[in-house]
């Protein structure tokens, strides 16, 4: 079935470069797929063109062999590259994945194809071609958008009709609603990136992910008030096609499932402290806070060393941070009662600022977060509690 894939659009590409008489350019977007970076789905720029051939740029490549590179994509410094590839073999490999892909021609006079085709060869150049790939302000979708407005001579009028709602507010709101299926990628994103994805966006901004920039660029309109676009359609699979991503995850796997046993489990175990059992709580603590001091190890690096966009100011800082550890130690001190009530009183102020911060909506949580943050603070008053009456005795 892949051979006869490949023969039928190897068929259709050399008929189109022998009737092409005139250049075209098309916008292609890619459906979002079933991996995690594939889940705003993709974009490229299909230039044909009788003398150069039937090629799409791809701005959305990047090289596994280039000196140290995942120690600087860990950093932040994500060098992507653009890349041509003849436009059957771009297809097929999403025709392979189940994964429709759709065509803007774009409503451009033969100057401005001219222009277009210009900025394209002139960035795909060795020393032009790499960029600094940033997932929302500058990637695959935003890039071939960019260079269109270039070729026409002023700001394309994008539509913003399916990016008026809620869901579309943020960068963060519009990972989420392409996330849903995939809860533990967002549960992570929204621990990695703080209050700069919460912004509200401007009525260009939503092109990030190439999936809406479809709808945006389909109604959009040229400076001089013309259609951008001439043509729609699909080069594979249509609007009935199945989707390719993963199926909703079961509420029992997702993270705000676990969130609240690990919320039952910390008041379990306060209660049994309370009444005089404190070894079920040091254990609990222990596991709790080294955890959290972990993850207070990642941010510590992904605010203060990493160039990652949006990753501070991170207000989770003021739950998830290094200090945690001293909440892990601090159980097992006889004569740590004076660290262990600053800690937890520090904790319990610092976690209720947090609640209000999120509240406030400057930074949006994960739901799964809420009842992350009352086992902290429960633990942080039950952890005082103990200490002050043992102390009283």
């Amino acid at each position: 079935m892949k051979k006869i894939i490949s023969i039928l659009f190897s068929i259709l590409a050399a008929v189109i470069a022998a009737t092409a008489t005139t250049p075209r350019v098309q916008l292609l977007i890619c459906q979002p797929g079933s991996e995690i970076y594939e889940l705003e789905g993709h974009a490229g720029l299909r230039i044909e063109h009788p003398l150069y051939g039937d090629f799409v740029v791809n701005w959305g490549v990047f090289d596994f062999d280039s000196p140290g590179f995942v120690w600087r994509f860990v950093k932040g410094e994500t060098d992507y590259l653009a890349a041509a590839y003849p436009t059957p073999l771009f297809v097929e490999s999403y025709a392979r994945q189940g994964r429709p892909v759709n065509y803007l021609t774009l409503n451009l006079d033969s100057v401005q194809t001219e222009r277009l085709i210009t900025l394209v060869a002139e960035n795909l150049r060795p020393e032009n071609r790499v960029y600094r790939y940033n997932y929302v302000l500058d990637n695959c979708a935003t890039r071939p958008l960019d260079i269109i407005e270039k070729a026409v001579g002023g700001d394309i009028t994008l539509c913003t009709t399916g990016t008026d709602n809620p869901d579309c507010t943020t960068f963060r709101n519009i990972m989420r609603r392409y996330h849903r299926n995939y809860p533990w990628y967002q549960f992570g994103i929204d621990i990695a990136l703080g209050s700069g994805i919460d912004r509200p966006l401007s009525p260009f901004e939503p092109r990030f992910a190439p999936a809406l920039a479809l709808g945006m660029t389909e109604g959009a309109k040229l400076p001089s008030g013309e259609p951008l676009v001439a043509e729609s359609g699909y080069l594979f699979g249509n609007d009935s096609t199945p989707s390719a991503s993963a199926p909703p995850t079961p509420w029992a796997l997702t993270p705000l499932f676990w969130g609240w046993v690990i919320f039952a489990t910390a008041s379990c175990v306060s209660v049994l402290q309370l009444r005089g059992s404190r070894l079920w709580g040091r254990v609990f603590d222990t596991a709790y806070f080294c955890v959290t001091g972990l993850c207070g190890l990642v941010l510590t690096f992904l605010i203060f060393i990493s160039v990652h966009e949006a990753t501070s100011p991170n207000w989770l800082y003021l739950w998830l941070n290094p200090l945690c550890f001293i909440g892990a130690a601090a159980v097992w001190l006889k004569r740590g009662k004076v660290l262990e009530i600053s800690y937890q009183s520090v904790n319990f102020a610092l976690l209720i600022i947090l609640a209000v911060i999120f509240l406030s909506g400057v930074q949006s949580p994960n739901p799964a977060f809420w009842p992350l943050i009352a086992a902290s603070a429960l633990r942080a008053i039950t952890n005082i509690l103990t200490r002050c009456s043992k102390s009283n005795r």
